[in-house]
């Protein structure tokens, strides 16, 4: 047991820190060169620096990466994508809400998603090792089905609702574009995200920006792709 915990903590820490430093780092892109993924920036953003938001936000996929670990012994992606940056987020802006002074800084969200992923690891390895083998089966037969509906559609109804309370022009892109996703790929969310980040660089900066037009043409090369390699223009 000892043994695992400080594997975990040694993991944690490393890994909760590097991920939580590059998302703070994609709101400097592109003077300085970002490192993180795309969709948690725009899940990041969708919250609007409320660290209630934040940590409601992941708290949802830390329920379904518990469930996980304990049904298969193995951590999901969404512990360092969403659970790490969206509470590192919400313990820095429960004291200071200026999200330039927190949830901007890479050095504050390197410290804060160190401490944030030690934590989470160290509490979900530790679970997965100390639960038997029949509470296992139990948690993978019904706790399986439950993470599924949160993932879809509970979530991307609550991504849309934010899109929609954003303003006209984000609610249009986010339904399009989440409409576009759940077509090709059986999920919104991305798209969902994708017409967030669009909408809001078009109110700020307009459409004539080259930022938004850049970003528009790759989110439609993007989907364009996607769906040719997935056989979706086969169907037709």
């Amino acid at each position: 047991m000892l043994e695992i915990v400080i594997y975990s903590a040694i993991i944690g820490i490393i890994g909760g820190g590097c991920i939580a430093a590059g998302a703070a780092r994609m709101f400097h892109a592109p003077e300085i060169q970002s490192m993180g993924a795309f969709r948690t920036l725009g899940e990041l953003n969708a919250c609007n620096g409320d660290p209630i938001s934040h940590f409601s936000f992941g708290l949802g996929f830390f329920f379904s990466s518990a469930a996980s670990a304990v049904a298969a012994g193995a951590m999901t992606q969404d512990v360092m994508h969403r659970i790490v940056p969206n509470w590192g987020a919400a313990v820095l802006l429960a004291k200071n809400k200026k999200v330039e002074e927190t949830l901007h800084n890479p050095r504050k969200m390197m410290l804060s998603g160190a401490v944030i992923g030690g934590l989470v690891v160290v509490f979900l390895n530790t679970v997965a090792s100390v639960i038997p083998e029949k509470l296992s089966t139990i948690a993978s037969e019904v706790l399986g089905p439950a993470t599924s509906w949160l993932i879809n559609p509970v979530m991307p109804a609550i991504f849309w609702l934010a899109a929609v309370d954003a303003g006209k022009t984000t609610g249009i892109w986010g339904t399009v574009l989440g409409g576009v996703s759940a077509l090709i790929t059986g999920n919104a969310v991305p798209g969902v995200v994708l017409g967030i980040l669009i909408g809001k660089s078009a109110e700020e900066n307009g459409y004539k920006s080259k930022i938004v037009q850049i970003l528009i043409a790759i989110v439609v090369i993007l989907f364009i792709a996607i769906a040719y390699f997935r056989g979706f223009f086969g169907q037709f």
